[in-house]
């Protein structure tokens, strides 16, 4: 494995994650008439703030062996390089995020855009187990994936709703 994380690494870029998917959830709540679709945009905006909690919470629970470097970082840059990647992969901040809601002209399209950003959420942190070292608390990032699929299915349900 050319570059591991540990578990610490993981839940900090969770919690930026879960920020930029707090921003995300309101923004396209905004973008929709459908109340009903607002609510679900509301309830997973709720339920970010309590992923970031939870992940805080984990991480803060971590043993020391999940908290120790793996890269040798003498400039102290991994914080800032955590959240680029957290800013790159998922809930993107940035134009690219407003530039992707501008289109957006259906509840349905909302609907599927959450679901895409969710579905990358889950690949992402799968991807992120994988380079974990195992001695470095890779089984506990499992909660992440667990805590995504529930926005997953909750988005999806309602996507098959729209569709009757």
């Amino acid at each position: 494995m050319l570059y591991a994380f540990n578990a610490a690494e993981v839940f900090q870029i969770a919690i930026e994650i879960e920020e930029n998917g707090k921003l995300f959830y309101d923004k396209v709540r905004e973008k929709t008439d459908d109340d009903e679709v607002k609510a679900v945009f509301k309830s997973l905006g709720l339920a970010e703030i309590q992923h970031k909690e939870l992940f805080a919470s984990l991480l803060a629970k971590l043993p020391p062996s999940a908290r120790e470097t793996t890269v040798w970082d003498p400039d102290n840059e991994m914080d800032q390089y955590l959240k680029m990647m957290a800013d790159m992969h998922v809930f993107r901040t940035s134009e690219n995020l407003d530039g992707r809601l501008a289109g957006i002209s259906s509840a349905e399209e909302a609907l599927r855009l959450a679901l895409e950003f969710e579905k990358d959420s889950i690949v992402f942190f799968l991807s992120m187990k994988d380079m974990t070292e195992e001695n470095q608390g890779r089984e506990l990032i499992g909660q992440i994936v667990k805590e995504e699929l529930s926005h997953h299915k909750k988005i999806s349900v309602e996507l098959l709703k729209q569709k009757k």
